[in-house]
């Protein structure tokens, strides 16, 4: 399916290349950088090349560019290209550039497990960990001390992951903890515009249940909602029993052993979003050249709870030569060259105060002003403003009793407001 990969950064620059089925020149990804460089951010996830098919993702700063010679379901590829970013994040931290240059022998050992003759093999963290071990500071200092280089030293285990000797491939068998432990974070993203009146004209929430699971043994769990039935679109893990929940609406499943994504889901617009935060704007134009922005935000619908690390990037019209920002809280940066105003507000605490003013100056070489507040900012915890919450989780097959926890987060997603 996969005959090759390469790795490209911002430049452009092909850093890493891995082939399977056979060696396809580099020259192939000219096509992917031509429309790249046209339009960074709207590069179809499938280019038809006269030899080639690639198939793109972008993810922190780099590209990841898989080129096939045949007809394939693009989606499968595409899901594996990111299966191999979190893979990556998840042994290293993060995937970036400079982190792949410095872990070469363990990227391509990865790779070389993660596909099979350009078909995917393994893709668990679980099983990759028992074959090739994470890198980790005792190794580096061990490394060292010893003279041997990152570059040629051997991650390989020798044994055989008891993983895939499993009928469930994303837990390995034998796992064994002094405190067994389930941790389940609900965090949504509240993506919304609203017009220059303050009303609501498009909202929606992306929200994706993340979970740290160190139980022992092989422990079957059920976790259910009080209201399920609010979620307009789900995709789960693969551990997920799907059947179970098309009649139950109920998460039956064998947790990998760590941290994974249980399920990700989507709150459309048809359904009631409250938006956790308000922004009061009034625009004064003045016969000058100095004109005023008044803006007020503050807390509307979070239950009590305190708003964290809130921000605007406020977007001046090309127009505007210099601004100035007074604020009751915060500090602000102004951008003069691609002409943003950062107001960086930070927390609001309801019961001490309430309201944030601040009173931006505007000078300008015309007398029409229309600007936007095109990114909000803000962390609201333990509260998903959807209104989801868990009911229960229920383990079987496992004789302890487990410690369990669950968090819930609200955050601004791709947040606009009109001017």
């Amino acid at each position: 399916m996969i005959h090759s990969l390469f790795i490209v950064n911002s430049s452009g620059d092909v850093f890493l290349e891995k082939h399977w089925r056979s060696v396809v020149s580099r020259t192939c990804v000219s096509y992917f950088l031509d429309v790249h460089r046209e339009s960074a951010n709207n590069v179809p996830p499938v280019l038809s090349t006269p030899h080639h098919y690639l198939v793109s993702i972008q993810r922190n700063g780099i590209s990841l560019v898989a080129a096939c010679k045949q007809e394939f379901p693009p989606l499968f590829v595409i899901e594996f290209l990111h299966r191999v970013v979190d893979t990556f994040e998840d042994y290293f931290s993060e995937c970036n550039e400079n982190v792949i240059k410095e872990n070469y022998v363990i990227v391509y050992e990865l790779l070389d497990e993660m596909l099979d003759n350009g078909f995917p093999l393994a893709t668990e963290c679980n099983i990759l960990k028992e074959l090739i071990k994470p890198p980790n500071i005792l190794r580096t200092i061990a490394n060292s001390v010893t003279g041997k280089s990152k570059y040629y030293a051997r991650t390989i285990s020798g044994t055989l992951p008891s993983g895939q000797l499993s009928a469930i491939p994303w837990r390995r068998t034998g796992v064994k903890y002094t405190n067994n432990e389930a941790y389940f974070d609900v965090v949504e993203e509240v993506d919304a515009i609203i017009d220059k009146n303050g009303q609501t004209i498009f909202a929606e929430i992306q929200g994706y249940i993340d979970c740290c699971i160190k139980l022992s043994g092989m422990p079957d769990l059920s976790l259910s909602f009080m209201n399920p039935r609010l979620f307009d679109d789900v995709s789960f893990h693969p551990c997920v029993r799907f059947k179970r929940w098309e009649s139950e609406r109920i998460l039956s499943f064998i947790p990998p052993d760590g941290n994974f994504r249980l399920m990700s889901y989507h709150v459309g617009s048809q359904s009631i979003v409250a938006i956790p935060i308000y922004v009061r704007h009034n625009l004064v134009l003045k016969s000058g050249e100095q004109s005023r922005l008044d803006i007020t935000v503050g807390p509307k619908t979070t239950m009590g709870r305190t708003v964290e690390g809130v921000k605007l990037d406020i977007c001046m019209p090309k127009a505007v030569t210099n601004c100035s920002l007074v604020v009751n809280q915060g500090k602000y940066t102004y951008d003069t060259v691609n002409k943003i105003l950062h107001w960086d507000i930070g927390r609001i605490d309801a019961a001490k105060l309430p309201n944030i003013r601040g009173t931006v100056s505007v000078a300008s070489t015309n007398s029409t002003l229309e600007t936007t507040i095109d990114r909000v900012h803000f962390t609201i915890s333990q509260m998903a403003v959807s209104g989801l919450k868990v009911n229960r989780l229920d383990m079987y097959g496992e004789k302890y009793k487990p410690f369990k926890g669950v968090k819930y987060v609200t955050k601004a997603g791709k947040f606009q407001i009109r001017m």
